[in-house]
């Protein structure tokens, strides 16, 4: 799914540094390289490229990541790249 971005500065996500102790998973698990770790901390390299499928939050051991999941087009993006590829009607429910 290269090529898909967010919303220009309206991504949900926000990342405690303070809180962060530097495992990697938030970078190993984001679909669109949002999270690279700088200084054994993540940081948020691209806002703009988080879809807000909530993977990041979800496997943080430490809670330092918030998301609202399920507010963005993770699923919308998702739909129209199966659309594109002919590999789901237009309109049919899914996910």
């Amino acid at each position: 799914m290269k090529g898909f971005r967010y919303l220009e500065n309206v991504a949900t996500l926000k990342l405690d540094q303070a809180a962060c102790i530097g495992c990697g998973r938030c970078p190993e698990v984001c679909p669109h390289q949002v999270f690279e770790l700088v200084e054994k901390k993540a940081v948020i390299r691209d806002l703009g490229a988080c879809m807000e499928c909530g993977a990041c939050a979800l496997n943080c051991p430490v809670k330092a990541i918030y998301v609202d999941a399920g507010v963005g087009c993770a699923s919308g993006m998702i739909n129209e790249w199966l659309q594109e590829r002919n590999l789901r009607a237009p309109g049919g429910n899914c996910c």
